[in-house]
């Protein structure tokens, strides 16, 4: 009997919780206000997307990187300065070409300024428009060779000392051993300039001699 009396009252009692807990839900009243409740509304979500880097299946080649692969030797290797047609054309400058001695170094490097030095004084001398703008242009080369010479012994006397060693480094970049260059001495530095002077006038005569004396047909002369 109290058992037939009880599961009408569990029940009656389980449908008025459900009734409750779903009109809580849908109707809240707030506290301390007095008015009608009002009806919550289902949070919203946002929608959110994750971005992730696929990486690439074939390796990327750098076209600059540190010089032999070492960050801290301070140069780069790029597609202009390591390529062989540059390193080919820097190794035969006579800057770098440290098996011929200095002397012959610097009759090069004076005969290439002495010869090119005549034309833009000739042409752009205040004597240009006269008969002797050959002859001016000329000693204007020379007289700009002596300057540099000078400059050139100036700058040896600074820099080295009688009877020092090579300044120049005795390892190349890959670490193999060379002779240090003598053009980095006090005495292979004065042969270089002995050098310059006398190939830089021995190239200003040169130009001359093919502009006026042998008269050549030249489109500008």
């Amino acid at each position: 009997m109290a058992a037939a009396t009880a599961s009408p009252m569990a029940s009656h009692l389980k449908s008025s919780f459900a009734s409750s807990s779903a009109s809580s839900r849908s109707l809240i009243a707030p506290k301390g206000l007095s008015g009608s409740s009002f009806r919550a509304l289902p949070a919203k979500r946002t929608p959110s997307f994750t971005v992730k880097a696929v990486q690439s299946e074939k390796p990327t080649f750098q076209v600059i990187q540190p010089l032999n692969g070492d960050p801290f030797i301070g140069s780069l290797e790029t597609p202009v300065t390591s390529s062989p047609l540059i390193a080919w054309y820097l190794s035969n400058l006579p800057a770098y070409r440290t098996a011929v001695s200095p002397l012959l170094r610097g009759v090069e490097v004076g005969l290439a300024h002495g010869f090119l030095l005549v034309g833009p004084f000739v042409k752009t001398g205040p004597l240009r428009n006269t008969e002797y703008a050959g002859a001016a242009g000329s000693l204007a080369a020379g007289g700009l060779v002596v300057i540099l010479s000078i400059c050139l012994t100036m700058y040896g006397i600074a820099s080295f000392n009688e009877g020092e060693p090579s300044t120049a480094p005795s390892l190349t970049l890959t670490g193999r051993k060379k002779e240090p260059d003598q053009l980095q001495t006090a005495d292979g530095w004065a042969k270089f300039s002995g050098g310059f002077f006398f190939g830089g006038i021995s190239g200003v005569i040169w130009a001359y001699v093919l502009l006026y004396v042998v008269n050549l047909p030249y489109f500008v002369k």
